[in-house]
Parts: structure tokens; sequence; C-alpha cells
């Protein structure tokens, strides 16, 4: 699996700040819609209902919001660079900037679990993270997200 295969260079989005975690998952869903086609109101509902479970906020400035939907076919990527970090309730209590959220079909299974290994295992390099800070604009992010394809294979 490749972030290319998930991941649409049109959502790629820089945003300037966000006042909470919900108004970062309209935005979220707002591109979702507009990139795949997911309905807005029922990806921001997915999104809570699994934040609820848990934060998604993974370290170092880094969250991975992810949900699975109805309609979906394949999984599928928005990602953002905020500006202005965001409280996100991270394990380490390190407020969030690169946010990649993952939206799966229902029965998805081991490929939802592949995207999210995946774009984990990427982020998780903090040279990686560096480069896509230093980066404001979302042709660049997208090139950086997807250069490299065959180190991350999953």
């Amino acid at each position: 699996m490749q972030i290319s295969k998930i991941l649409r260079q049109e959502a790629v989005r820089v945003i300037g700040s966000t006042s909470s975690k919900k108004r970062l998952f309209q935005e979220i869903a707002d591109v979702a819609h507009t990139n795949y086609g997911l309905p807005a109101e029922k990806t921001v509902e997915a999104l809570l209902e699994r934040e609820s479970l848990g934060p998604t906020g993974v370290g170092h400035g880094v969250a991975l919001p992810h949900a699975r939907l109805d309609g979906l076919t394949d999984v599928v990527g928005v990602f953002m660079i905020l500006e202005k970090p965001l409280d996100f309730g991270a394990v380490d209590r390190q407020p969030v900037d690169i946010v990649f959220a993952l939206f799966a079909p229902e029965s998805a299974g081991v490929d939802h679990l592949k995207a999210l290994a995946l774009v984990s295992r990427t982020l998780r390099e903090q040279s990686y993270c560096t480069k896509l800070r230093s980066n404001p604009d979302a042709n660049t992010l997208y090139t950086i997200l997807t250069e490299n394809q065959s180190a991350q294979v999953a």
C-alpha cells in the first residue's frame, strides 16, 4: 500500500487556524466530501464517535483521526497542516499541527489497518515531519507525502 493510493493531491490542505477539534473534523469532512463524495455530516459524526473511544493524537504534534463509513469502496485520506497547533488530547499533551485522517469502508478490515500502520510509520519520523512543517504549500506537501513510495510499502 502506498500513500498515493489513499490520498488525492486535492485532499491536502494548509489550515490557518481552527477553534476546536470538532471544527477541524468539519473541515476534514468538507474536504472528504469534495474529493471522495463522503457525506459531510456522517463523516463528522463518525470521527467524533471514534474520538470518544480515545484521542487519536499519537504524539509529537501528529493526529491520525479515522473512521469507517458506509458507501466507501477503498480507504481514502485527508492530510492537513495546521498553522496554529490545536489541543487534541494527545498522549504526550503536545498540540497537534499534522493531521492525517483516514476513512475506510465498513468491511475494510486489514486494508484499514494497513493504511493506518503506513501513515503512522511514515509520520513517526521526526525529520519527515520537520520537512512537512517547513513547507506550507499543499502541492509541495503532497509531493513530500508521496515521494519514496518504494520505502512505504506495507
